[in-house]
């Protein structure tokens, strides 16, 4: 199978996005455990499940820590924009990501042969 990227855009303001990012962790976490090749991106108001899923009392903290080793990391510029970077680097967990203009480059993930998934 081919590498899989999944990049998490979906926000925290309300069910559905909630609902994105578990089923985007739970996809990864399934492709991780088969033996396929994934990464997670958190970009642009995904930056903000960084924090939120880091947290120990989250409903879905140990899914994240199932998924940490494939989290490839959160965009830089997005998480500036959306108020997470300070706490992104604080908790020293997931890389931020700057390789094209201050974003991670989707490019070099399509170059390299994976196919992206958005939630």
């Amino acid at each position: 199978m081919d590498p899989t990227a999944i990049l998490v855009l979906a926000g925290i303001e309300t069910k559905a996005d909630f609902g994105r990012v578990v089923n985007a962790l739970q996809i990864a976490r399934e492709l991780n455990e088969s033996g396929d090749q994934v990464t997670v991106i958190f970009d642009g108001a995904g930056t903000q499940w960084v924090p939120a899923l880091s947290n120990e009392e989250h409903k879905y903290h140990k899914l994240f820590l199932l998924t940490r080793s494939v989290v490839a990391g959160a965009c830089a510029y997005c998480a500036g924009a959306y108020g997470v970077k300070e706490e992104i680097e604080k908790l020293d967990q997931v890389s931020l990501m700057d390789e094209f203009d201050g974003h991670p480059s989707i490019r070099k993930l399509l170059s390299n042969g994976y196919r992206v998934i958005t939630f």
